[in-house]
């Protein structure tokens, strides 16, 4: 018999288990985690009345609104930024970058469509993140006024990556269920 066998004691077998550690995440570190910080990005160019004005007047255009300069915020991720930049290297355009526009539809009223751009447009509010470039983002000037404020995202995930608007003061609640579309607070 071994040593090892005669210093357990006899009378029942000890059986060894793994231990089970459980580790929670913070909520606060969850939260970062899906949101993570943004940065107010610079707006490099926006829009004048005359650059928008049509030929003809048509009954179905929408007014448009002006955001004023000062008004006209949007905030972007270093993980959004560096997408941008990595669409712009591929392009061989650094003007390419990412166009948001706000359509009507979906179960909630509204949705977010977004784009690749090669350029800018004259109606464009041009945004750009503060520390990484180019990392271009294009709003048209209808479509500002419902996304002043909020962030723009890169998110991967295991169903694939995306850009996203995320944080918008204009939305009401957390949208529809499918995630698609949402409310305009009134």
């Amino acid at each position: 018999m071994s040593s090892s066998a005669s210093a357990r004691p006899s009378s029942s077998p000890t059986f060894s288990r793994p231990r089970r550690t459980f580790v929670s995440t913070s909520s606060a570190r969850a939260t970062h985690a899906q949101h993570p910080p943004t940065h107010h990005s610079q707006l490099v160019s926006y829009p004048s009345p005359s650059s928008t004005r049509p030929e003809e007047d048509d009954p179905d255009d929408p007014e448009i609104e002006f955001v004023p300069p000062e008004e006209a915020v949007l905030d972007m991720t270093d993980r959004a930024a560096e997408q941008l930049r990595a669409v712009a290297q591929r392009e061989g355009n650094p003007d390419a970058g990412l166009r948001i526009a706000v359509e009507s539809g979906g179960c909630h009223g509204y949705q977010y469509k977004l784009e690749l751009a090669k350029e800018k447009e004259p109606e464009d509010y041009h945004f750009s993140h503060p520390q990484i470039r180019p990392s271009n983002v294009y709003v048209d000037a209808v479509s500002m006024s419902l996304l002043k404020g909020s962030a723009i995202d890169f998110a991967t995930e295991l169903i694939g990556s995306s850009f996203r608007v995320v944080d918008n003061p204009q939305a009401k609640g957390n949208g529809c269920g499918c995630g698609v579309s949402w409310e305009l607070k009134l």
